[in-house]
């Protein structure tokens, strides 16, 4: 780790976003807010979205004392299908072209249940909830946009249940999140398939962060991986990456996604800033197709690919 700015570590402490326009979900706290703070230093406009108002505030503080070229903050829960309507009604309301994407927001949640919606609760918002709001903005991307979505090398473990999507049991546990990180990788490469079919010039990526001492996730993740976490903590940090990680240094490869002229990847899954090959079944296209198409059907849309603006 260079130091507590996540821009630095993913090596585009020099690159200009001035004029350009960044929506990072889930950025009033960890890796969300640490990655909305570098973009708002190297001169975006940052939209900062989460569910508390007086979070939000803080971190809309936070980026007006930076280089931000502006930043608003817009509220939603995103176990609410019509808040992420409303969210991206709100985000094209507010800006002609959104250049960076960056689909955060999620978490481990080991109540389960369901979503207002009646899906799975780790599904509705880890997948389900980004793909509805990447659809909506679709028509609002600039011409080079970049959607950059958060996953975890949990994927690995997971394996997609098509069955379980509307039953109330599932949505908690291991199991279920593994699966909503699969969903994420197989999304993005879906997406990166149909934005080039589509003859769009708009990347799709996503990414592994590391396993974050004292965040939720960890404090709620099963056992053995929370005593794991803070086994390897108080290893050296050489040793550890990319197991373990600060919330700068998690929040290095979204930056790095979504500022580095270097980057001619689309459809990759990245951890520390490099490309790396996601698991069989994230490689599997049928079963990417598939989960576009159920994705489309349990959100109640039709995913247009088309640009709706001037590019």
């Amino acid at each position: 780790m260079a130091d507590d700015r996540p821009e630095v570590g993913a090596d585009v402490a020099d690159v200009d976003l001035s004029g350009q326009t960044v929506l990072v979900t889930g950025s009033t706290s960890g890796i969300g807010r640490a990655a909305a703070l570098a973009f708002g230093r190297l001169g975006a406009e940052v939209l900062v979205h989460g569910r508390d108002e007086d979070a939000g505030a803080a971190v809309v503080a936070e980026l007006e004392a930076t280089d931000a070229d502006g930043a608003t903050f817009f509220a939603a829960d995103f176990a609410d299908r019509s808040a992420v309507h409303r969210l991206a009604e709100e985000v094209t309301a507010h800006t002609d072209e959104l250049d960076v994407l960056a689909n955060n927001a999620g978490g481990y949640f080991p109540n389960g249940g369901t979503t207002e919606d009646g899906i799975a609760f780790t599904f509705g918002v880890n997948h389900l909830a980004p793909f509805v709001l990447t659809a909506d903005l679709l028509p609002t991307l600039a011409a080079e946009a970049r959607v950059v979505t958060t996953s975890s090398l949990a994927h690995r473990q997971g394996g997609m249940d098509f069955e379980s999507l509307r039953t109330p049991e599932t949505g908690q546990g291991w199991g279920e999140y593994a699966q909503s990180k699969l969903a994420n990788v197989l999304f993005t490469r879906e997406l990166a398939r149909r934005l080039d079919a589509a003859g769009r010039d708009v990347t799709a990526n996503c990414f592994h962060p590391g396993a974050i001492p004292g965040s939720g996730f960890v404090r709620n993740a099963p056992f053995p991986i929370p005593t794991l976490t803070r086994a390897l903590s108080a290893v050296p940090d050489p040793l550890t990456r990319p197991f373990v990680t600060t919330v700068s240094d998690g929040a290095e490869t979204l930056v790095y996604l979504g500022a580095s002229p270097e980057l001619d990847t689309s459809g990759g899954y990245f951890t520390n800033c490099r490309e790396r090959r996601p698991s069989l079944a994230a490689r599997d296209e049928e079963t990417a197709r598939r989960l576009w198409e159920v994705s489309e059907d349990l959100a109640g849309v039709e995913v247009d690919l088309s640009p709706a603006i001037e590019q």
